[in-house]
C-alpha cells in the first residue's frame, strides 16, 4: 500500500522585539517576544486552515521552539505529545554567539556569511558539523518512516538546523539554486514522501503563515 508521510518543518518565532539589538543567538536559550508568540499562533492557525494538523510534534530543547509549538497547539486546539530533541537545537556560533550582526560581519566577512546563507558553508570559528546535522535529519527521517508512516509530523527547530533539511530531497545543490535556504522566523516548509520513493519532495519552502 502506498502511503504518504508528511514532514512539516517550522522555524521558531521572534526572540527580539522592536528596538532590541538583534544578535546572533544559537545556544543561548531565549524566550519568544510577543510577536514571536503571535507567529506561533499564526502557524497553528495556518496548519488548521490547510488541513495540515500534525499527529505528533517534535521541537528542540530550547524555549523558543517549545513555546512556538505550544502557541501553534493553542491555535489548532490540539493536545498532541511534544517530544524535544537536542538534534533540533540551534547551532553554536562560537565567538559570534550573542554578537550583533555588524560584529559578526566584521569578524568573518560578508562573503563567508553569504556562503552560509546560500549553501550552508560554515564560517570559521562556528562549532558546526554539517555532516552530523545531515545525518541527524536522515536518521530522523528513517524513524518517521518506521514509526509514523502515513502521518503528518511537525518539527519546530532553528534556522541553522532547518537549512540542512533539503538534503532529504537527495539533491541539495539543485535545491539551493531554486531557493534561499534561510527560513524566516515563524515560517513553514512542507516535505512529503511516498512509500514507493527513496527521497522526500519539498512541496513548499519558507511559507509565511
Amino acid at each position: 500500500m502506498n502511503m504518504t508521510t508528511r514532514l512539516l518543518i517550522a522555524r521558531h518565532g521572534n526572540t527580539f522585539g522592536p528596538g532590541d539589538v538583534v544578535k546572533r543567538v544559537g545556544t543561548t536559550d531565549l524566550s519568544l517576544v510577543d510577536s514571536g508568540l503571535l507567529q506561533g499562533h499564526r502557524l497553528g492557525a495556518y496548519l488548521k486552515q490547510n488541513n495540515l494538523i500534525p499527529n505528533i510534534i517534535f521541537t528542540s530543547k530550547l524555549k523558543r521552539a517549545i513555546q512556538t509549538a505550544e502557541q501553534a497547539q493553542n491555535a489548532m486546539q490540539t493536545h498532541l505529545p511534544i517530544e524535544s530533541l537536542s538534534i533540533f537545537n540551534e547551532i553554536d556560533y562560537g565567538p559570534d554567539e550573542n554578537q550583533p550582526e555588524e560584529n559578526v560581519i566584521a569578524r568573518v566577512g560578508a562573503e563567508a556569511l553569504k556562503a552560509w546563507e546560500t549553501n550552508a558553508k560554515v564560517p570559521n570559528g562556528w562549532k558546526v558539523d554539517p555532516t552530523e546535522i545531515i545525518k541527524n535529519w536522515q536518521d530522523f527521517s528513517g524513524r518517521l518512516i518506521q514509526d509514523f508512516a502515513g502521518k503528518t509530523i511537525l518539527v519546530v527547530t532553528s534556522n541553522g538546523i532547518a537549512r540542512f533539511s533539503p538534503y532529504l530531497t537527495g539533491d541539495f545543490a539543485s535545491f539551493t539554486k531554486q531557493h534561499g535556504i534561510k527560513i524566516s522566523t515563524g515560517a513553514l516548509c512542507i516535505f512529503e514522501k511516498n512509500t514507493s520513493s527513496e527521497e522526500w519532495d519539498c512541496l513548499q519552502w519558507n511559507v509565511k503563515p
